[in-house]
């Protein structure tokens, strides 16, 4: 009986990472696909910070135009200046993590992206400011 449970818990755990991916490649082609529809022609630029998003977990609390867990992607945007001083603060909240600035819920660090990786990604984002 042991076994089993053990068996069964191993087979669930697989199949959500399974899904948990199947799901994150889902919502990394509907953001990029938002994208594009966004920018009319994404640059170079843009396309490499989309695949980065796509790669990372930024989609898990961030979408485009809608706010869920963190803020979406335009309301950063229009509440920063696109800067380079702006663009390096930024790179260094998504590297470092932080909190207070849209709410209470933190924003997780990914200590692994590199600052040209993050900044590429903060210069996507704040590409998207309503004109």
């Amino acid at each position: 009986m042991k076994k089993l449970f053990v068996g069964i818990l191993a087979l669930a755990a697989i199949y959500s990472c399974n899904n948990s991916s199947e799901t994150k490649a889902s919502d990394a082609t509907k953001s990029a696909d938002t994208a594009a529809t966004t920018n009319a022609a994404p640059s170079a630029e843009n396309e490499k910070a989309i695949n980065l998003i796509a790669q990372s977990d930024c989609l898990t609390c961030h979408k485009v135009d809608e706010k869920t867990t963190g803020p979406a992607y335009r309301d950063v945007a229009n509440k920063y200046e696109n800067n380079d001083a702006t663009v390096a603060l930024l790179a260094e909240k998504v590297i470092k993590g932080g909190k207070g600035n849209w709410g209470e819920i933190p924003m997780t660090p990914h200590p692994n992206l590199s600052e040209a990786d993050a900044k590429e990604m903060v210069k996507y984002v704040l590409s998207l400011r309503n004109k």
